[in-house]
């Protein structure tokens, strides 16, 4: 009997990723993850087989600092209606349907470009793309919220993620094979065409009860507006704010106290060298030799699902050593496998020692992924989780971006510089003073790193925090 009900157990959690609120969720996580690449990686592709310069490639990633922000403008998202489309779909599904659609604009009107005789179209058109998909993955994350009831959010995170990781295949892979094959521009036409799927998700997706945000600190408010007389529509923006963005912060730094801004420059600094050199992974490859096919089998394809495999490694670490010891090995990894792409630039395009590289690389980055959102989480006030979680990942992602921009212009610069390039190129003759700039700025990166490092250490030690812990739940982490 007891091995009956143990298999009724397993078959009950599985039918639940067969019903269909769970189907449209894995339609909409591949819309949500389809424009990711567009406009990071695959778009720094383009642009360098178009002659852009890697200084104009790192500082067009600043578009995606869109992704980092998406915090600010969450708030109007929750609160706003839109017309006639709020009146059809509901709150949640109107905002998304527009966010596709704009979306798919975007990529048509970055498939009519061409960055060879001007980048400035590329340039509006990516950014565009970047804040109507940040806008996408808000309102997708509320309807997941409010879609599904507490023990079907595991269900339904798991098919997200499953179907953000085939999005990646499609617009890395899938959009280096078209380009290769048959133009750039056909690439990004077809990828808009597949925004499709996302846009007869949101179509067909129920409507869900939309629930409104909780009174936050009500009576500091209340007195706040008596203090200083403020009344009307005045205290409505005030509460308004106070709700959205104020209170997260004060009871973070209330649990925390100074100890708030050690934890929030760790977070900050943890991913710093995966981001910086991120952006200048694909003019390597490019300027190496790789052809685009290679890249996209072994980058775009191959290395998800290493990045897949890392993550459920360090999820299975984290279980078994804790948080805090897990995200240091996490650091540690992420941090010295920034060294194994100045052993792919000694070795030129061979593909071998590429698939070496982003296995050691994909499969470190996954694993130092979970371990940080598992730590955010463990942060997380579970009354304040939405926001506060969103706030921590904004505050993992924006040093990152910020110093990634300026990734081109050291590449430059370390090749501007004969007496460092000049013995390099001597060592490798496939090396020029070009490529040759990419060793010292990859050692860098990883050097980046040791600042984490040494602050988890700290943490560890000294372990600041509120005496009682929460227990940790699922998080999301944002694109």
């Amino acid at each position: 009997m007891p091995a009956i009900e143990r298999a009724r157990g397993w078959a009950s959690s599985l039918a639940v990723y067969l019903e269909y609120r769970t189907i449209i969720m894995l339609l909409l996580g591949f819309s949500s993850g389809l424009p990711f690449l567009l406009v990071f990686s695959t778009l720094s592709a383009w642009l360098r087989e178009a002659g852009i310069s890697r200084t104009d490639i790192g500082l067009m990633s600043y578009v995606g600092l869109a992704y980092t922000i998406k915090f600010l403008w969450a708030p109007v998202i929750d609160h706003l209606h839109l017309p006639v489309l709020n009146r059809l779909l509901g709150k949640r599904r109107a905002w998304m349907l527009l966010a596709q659609l704009v979306a798919a604009g975007a990529l048509v009107g970055l498939a009519s470009s061409d960055p060879a005789t001007s980048l400035t179209p590329v340039v509006l058109f990516a950014l565009v793309l970047a804040f109507a998909s940040a806008t996408q993955d808000i309102s997708i994350d509320a309807w997941r919220i409010e879609a599904a009831s507490d023990e079907k959010q595991g269900a339904m995170a798991a098919v997200y993620q499953l179907g953000y990781r085939i999005a990646l295949i499609a617009s890395g892979a899938g959009a280096l094979y078209i380009a290769e094959g048959v133009s750039w521009h056909s690439a990004y036409l077809a990828m808009a065409v597949l925004m499709g799927v996302g846009i007869a998700a949101a179509l067909f997706a129920p409507r869900v009860a939309e629930a409104e945000a909780p009174a936050i600190g009500e009576e500091a408010l209340e007195n706040f507006a008596r203090r200083h007389r403020i009344e009307g529509r005045a205290q409505r923006i005030v509460t308004f704010l106070y709700r959205a963005v104020v209170a997260p912060f004060v009871d973070f730094f209330q649990r925390y106290g100074w100890w708030a801004l050690v934890l929030l420059a760790l977070i900050g600094l943890y991913r710093v060298p995966d981001f910086v050199m991120g952006v200048m992974a694909n003019p390597l490859y490019i300027d190496l030799g790789f052809e685009l096919s290679t890249i996209a089998t072994v980058v775009k394809l191959y290395g998800i699902w290493m990045t897949i495999g890392g993550a459920l490694i360090g999820g299975i670490v984290t279980a078994r050593i804790g948080v805090l010891p897990s995200l240091l090995l996490g650091a540690i990894a992420a941090t010295g496998t920034n060294l194994i792409f100045v052993w792919l630039a000694f070795q030129g395009a061979d593909p071998v020692a590429l698939a070496v590289t982003i296995s050691i690389e994909n499969f470190s980055g996954g694993f130092a992924g979970t371990c940080l959102i598992a730590y955010m989480s463990s942060l997380v006030n579970h009354e304040f989780a939405a926001t506060q979680y969103a706030l921590f990942s904004s505050a993992f992602a924006l040093p990152g971006k910020l110093l990634g921009g300026l990734s081109g212009v050291m590449v430059d610069g370390f090749s501007a510089s004969p007496s460092l390039v000049g013995p390099i190129a001597a060592a490798a003759p496939h090396l020029t003073a070009q490529t040759a700039g990419y060793v010292p700025f990859f050692v860098s990166t990883a050097l980046m790193g040791v600042p984490a490092i040494l602050l988890i250490l700290l943490v560890m030690k000294v372990r600041p925090g509120p005496a009682e812990k929460q227990p940790n739940h699922p998080v999301h982490e944002a694109a």
